[in-house]
């Protein structure tokens, strides 16, 4: 569903301040594939997830998805095969919009939109029956402004949002850091619900390594910009936060290293 071949991109090129962010990033995700990409600052995470959005644009290499190759697409033609939450609650959602008028915003993406457009009763039904399993009552304030919700509220709308129309690839930018610990955890299995009931073929990255080894059926590390640890199967069931530390700690030679530094 996602094939990433060989990706190479430096920022600053050519002044004091260069930095390679991916250096020669291969990588290939099944459809169904949940993958949680954890790393510490500057490791390349949040630029791999940019370019394959297509934020950035890669020196060399290619990325394929579902078969169609958008190495070179802007981000705005991207955009129908992918579903993207941000880090930020504020983004993905319009605050002066009704919560209604955002899913519908989602729901017709795609499609050619007219002035005579309203919202039918037929779709607040839909729209009242896909937000009731979030159990936040959102289904009963259809018209509320969405500025007006809390920022788990308006990450779970933005994560309905995003799969609405079943993405070939669902990205999830670092989502639950702006929140509170307990509303994180019920965005995180409300995504893992989502994307396990509708197949979505995702990439989730998170600074969190407990995170990332309860969710999903994947995990990659990556550091200076490289993928250095690629976990899946029965391992990855079994892995634990030290032996997390312990791969790190081989593949970067620090014998200090520790869970705050790696998460940095």
């Amino acid at each position: 569903m996602l094939t990433v071949t060989n990706l190479r991109k430096t920022f600053n090129a050519g002044t004091i301040n260069e930095k390679t962010a991916l250096d020669g990033v291969s990588l290939q995700l099944e459809e169904g594939d949940f993958v949680t990409v954890i790393g510490g600052n500057g490791s390349g995470k949040s630029t791999l997830l940019n370019c394959v959005a297509g934020v950035h644009y890669v020196d060399s290499g290619t990325i394929m998805i579902d078969g169609v190759n958008v190495t070179k697409l802007p981000e705005y033609r991207r955009a129908r095969l992918l579903g993207r939450v941000f880090q930020d609650p504020m983004m993905g959602t319009a605050a002066n919009m009704g919560i209604e008028e955002n899913l519908a915003l989602a729901y017709r993406r795609g499609q050619r939109r007219g002035l005579g457009w309203g919202i039918s009763n037929k779709e607040r039904e839909l729209y009242q029956k896909l937000l009731k399993p979030l159990d936040l009552g959102l289904e009963n304030r259809l018209s509320a402004k969405v500025g007006l919700l809390s920022g788990g509220q308006r990450q779970a709308l933005t994560l309905l949002m995003a799969t609405l129309k079943k993405p070939k690839l669902l990205l999830l930018d670092e989502h639950t850091a702006a929140l509170d610990p307990k509303t994180a955890a019920t965005v995180l299995d409300m995504s893992e619900r989502i994307v396990r009931e509708n197949n979505l073929t995702t990439m989730m990255v998170t600074h969190n390594m407990r995170d990332a080894i309860r969710h999903g059926n994947r995990l990659i590390m990556m550091y200076e910009g490289k993928v250095v640890v690629d976990i899946s199967g029965e391992e990855k069931k079994c892995l634990k936060v030290d032996d997390l530390l312990a791969k790190f700690q081989q593949v970067s030679g620090d014998d200090e290293v520790n869970d705050r530094m790696l998460l940095s």
